[in-house]
């Protein structure tokens, strides 16, 4: 079997193109980058039932205006929680009043650590690994995936991937053999798909704490106002804000990012000049905290004390996972531009302001943000603070939307309802499913926790947990992908994995304190991921033992019977001596059976023609072929091609999300495409059609008026539409634990489907045909 598809790079006068070429392994298509012609590229693209380049996903640039206005989105999404860690930094390092030199040397280890991992290793590096647009760890995973053999893909998906793996003559011996090695191992397949798949989960994870921890951090600011406030009430009124955050979700991130924009921005101009003001006023000396032998300091004097602090400097970048995984939301410029030149400048301010007035009054690190307030802008600053806070939430409310998008669609999760909420900015998502359930999490984690120590301890975890791992993929990236040399590779990783080492060491010593809960969550995720994925592809090696071409299933019959004959030279159609012989009986009427690979005879017309012996007038197996934009042009949705089996035809229908293809009309809107297709000699035969059709001039050659007979014929006595439900159970040959794990697999499966009465089609002509399978 080939597999074609197509990339264009341009490189001098020469168009490169891509094309991918199927060879068995472990039942799984494997598929290697080779150089062709522009002119062989060109019948690349009319192959396969319609495949073309556009039919890839792309990453969506924008400039300009449109570039700003992201801009300005993204501040409102994905600044709200690394905007917010203002208000408990200070208060979750310190646990009595610092000292000056405890005081710099926090304020240095903060000025650093976000400008070494967010500026530096994200802004500038990260966002940079990103998989055609898309940013989180699952995102580098299938970036590595297309330029390496190291992950197996649906054979139903495996067209719609965009393979770029070098050749050996474009990759350095020493990238290659790194290649070769990741490619070869599999211990290093197994490490890559859980760092992928836990990286996941933790930012999952992490979205039911954020929402929690920035919330009850600005509603605790009441405290100041009124000192004998309960926490009660704290507790009620964030929990009646998180539940009324999640309830304007369905608006669409677009809109949501909108409205919270001028918040977030208005949050950080506040800190920024409040920043300026303490640092006027109060103690300008602690700008010398930029000198990184401060944070050297603070570990020489403190020792395993000021290691074990390091879980409330990190505070300070909580909410940098959010801004890889929302990035395609957003896109990368987008979210550079909003940080370089707004959110950095005001958030080191907004610290150092802080420590300006905490070195004179060293109380204040308890609420840190509320005390170091100016003079009349107390009232204004609780406002916005609690505004804030609630944005602060979107950030890996949108995250966990992004990342469960892209884990769906690599078979990791199963399909639930996911809606596209921009006709513009193809990548803004919204579940349904996923944000109810967060809602209640969050509300019991506020309920439970109660206070923002208690969450800090459980909540660095998952961020600087997610950022190591991060970090390591992306040394990956850069040595396959970007073709950079190793030791350079090495020289840049070391540094970061080492600053990252350092925070994940003190942030772990939290486990018993809190942290747990956020681990043990992120493993249920990461194992519901795991065994879904396990399921699936015990359940491709079972269909791919099953595959059959057209010609494999049908034959011609030459027997002499009393049934009208299907063609028009006399013969019956029957089944292939491998499928039990045996001519088919002819039902007058047309039949669309819905074919999810395009390539094959689909399993439910095998399992019709195998059970019932009987074969409709007209056969379309119809595939739906889903395209990564919200519309398709019409002259580019239908096409149709004729098989060896007559009048039977394959009708690819590519779409849109927001396209609605399946509707009460579709039997005419099948109709109406294969008679046009007829008409204008559309339909291409397959090789071994003897029949002719319309010639490129129009003139009508034997056989068409037939054909049209046929169908219109078809059409007007009935049309069934065929789905097809295969039941799987689980072989004898397993042992108990992969028994096991199948069982549940298949618990799930059959409890997640989508029903059959939900398609929007006339129910009286809906026909299921059910099969078993064995994984």
């Amino acid at each position: 079997m080939a597999n074609d598809s197509a990339h264009v790079q341009h490189g001098g006068d020469a168009i490169e193109r891509t094309k991918t070429t199927d060879s068995t392994k472990h039942g799984f298509a494997y598929q290697r980058r080779v150089s062709i012609t522009a002119t062989d590229a060109e019948s690349i693209l009319s192959e396969k039932a319609g495949v073309c380049e556009d039919d890839f996903k792309k990453k969506q640039i924008f400039k300009g205006w449109t570039l700003l206005w992201l801009a300005y989105q993204s501040t409102g999404v994905i600044y709200g929680d690394i905007g917010t860690s203002p208000l408990y930094v200070y208060s979750s390092t310190f646990s009595s009043e610092p000292s000056q030199a405890d005081l710099l040397g926090a304020l240095s280890l903060i000025i650093w650590s976000i400008t070494l991992i967010v500026t530096i290793k994200y802004v500038l590096i990260v966002i940079r690994a990103d998989d055609e647009g898309e940013g989180g760890t699952f995102a580098i995973y299938t970036l590595l995936s297309r330029y390496s053999d190291i992950m197996k893909r649906d054979p139903r998906r495996n067209r719609m991937v965009k393979m770029e793996r070098y050749n050996t003559n474009e990759i350095a011996p020493s990238n290659r053999g790194i290649r070769t090695w990741l490619e070869r191992s599999r211990i290093a397949h197994a490490i890559l798909k859980i760092l992928a798949v836990l990286g996941v989960s933790l930012i999952m994870a992490d979205g039911i704490l954020t929402p929690a921890q920035s919330v009850l951090g600005a509603i605790q600011g009441l405290e100041v106002i009124k000192p004998d406030i309960s926490s009660g009430t704290i507790v009620g009124a964030s929990c009646g804000i998180l539940i009324l955050l999640y309830l304007v979700q369905p608006f669409g991130i677009h809109r949501i990012s909108s409205a919270f924009a001028p918040v977030v921005i208005i949050w950080l101009l506040f800190n920024g000049s409040f920043g300026v003001y303490n640092l006027a006023v109060h103690d300008w000396r602690v700008l010398k905290a930029f000198s990184p032998y401060y944070a050297g300091d603070w570990f020489v004097r403190n020792g395993s004390t000021g290691w074990a602090n390091l879980g409330g400097i990190l505070l300070a970048f909580t909410g940098v996972e959010a801004l890889f995984a929302d990035l395609g939301a957003f896109s990368r410029r987008a979210v550079g531009l909003s940080w370089l030149c707004l959110a950095y400048p005001c958030l080191l301010l907004a610290y150092i302001g802080q420590a300006a007035y905490i070195s004179k009054i060293p109380s204040a690190y308890s609420n840190p943000f509320f005390q170091t307030v100016p003079p009349g802008m107390f009232y204004p600053s609780l406002v916005i603070a609690i505004l804030a806070a609630v944005v602060a939430s979107q950030a890996l409310i949108t995250s966990t939307f992004q990342l469960l998008s892209q884990v769906m669609n690599a078979s990791y999760f199963p399909h639930i309802t996911m809606i596209y909420t921009s006709d513009r900015f193809h990548g803004q998502v919204y579940i349904p499913m996923a944000n109810w359930l967060m809602m209640i999490g969050t509300v019991i984690v506020t309920a439970v926790y109660s206070n923002t120590t208690r969450l800090g301890h459980a909540y660095g975890v998952c961020v600087i947990l997610v950022t190591f791992i991060t970090t390591n993929l992306v040394t990956l990236v850069a040595i396959i992908v970007w073709r950079i040399h190793p030791a350079i590779v090495f020289a840049v990783w070391l540094p970061f994995v080492l600053l990252d080492g350092l925070y994940l060491t003190s942030a772990l010593t939290k486990v018993p304190s809190g942290a747990w809960f956020t681990l043990m969550l992120a493993f249920l995720l990461a194992s519901f991921f795991s065994l879904w994925r396990y399921g699936k592809e015990k359940q491709w090696t079972c269909e791919a033992t099953n595959h059959l071409d057209l010609s494999d299933l049908v034959a011609k019959s030459t027997l002499t019977t009393g049934v009208e004959a299907i063609s028009d030279r006399g013969t019956t159609l029957a089944l292939s001596p491998r499928c039990g012989s045996g001519e088919l009986t002819t039902i007058n009427g047309m039949a669309i059976f819905f074919d999810k690979s395009g390539d094959y005879a689909p399993p439910v017309y095998e399992q019709w023609l195998r059970k019932f012996r009987a074969q409709p007038s007209v056969v379309v197996l119809m595939h739906m072929r889903a395209i990564s934009r919200p519309y398709v042009d019409e002259e580019e949705r239908y096409t149709v091609s004729r098989t060896s089996v007559r009048n039977l035809y394959r009708l690819t229908i590519r779409h849109g999300y927001n396209d609605h293809v399946i509707t009460p009309d579709l039997a005419r809107l099948v109709y109406e495409q294969l008679r046009a297709a007829i008409v204008r000699g559309g339909v291409k035969p397959a090789p071994t059609e003897d029949v002719a059709i319309v010639g490129a001039t129009g003139a009508e050659h034997p056989g068409l008026q037939s054909r049209l007979r046929t169908l219109d014929e078809a059409y007007e006595t009935q049309t069934l539409y065929l789905v097809g439900k295969q039941q799987m159970r689980v072989s004898r040959q397993y042992n108990f634990v992969k028994k096991t794990l199948l069982e549940a697999f298949l618990w799930v499966r059959d409890n997640s489907r989508g029903r059959i009465e939900r398609l929007n089609v006339p129910i009286e002509k809906l026909v299921e045909v059910g099969f078993v399978g064995e994984v």
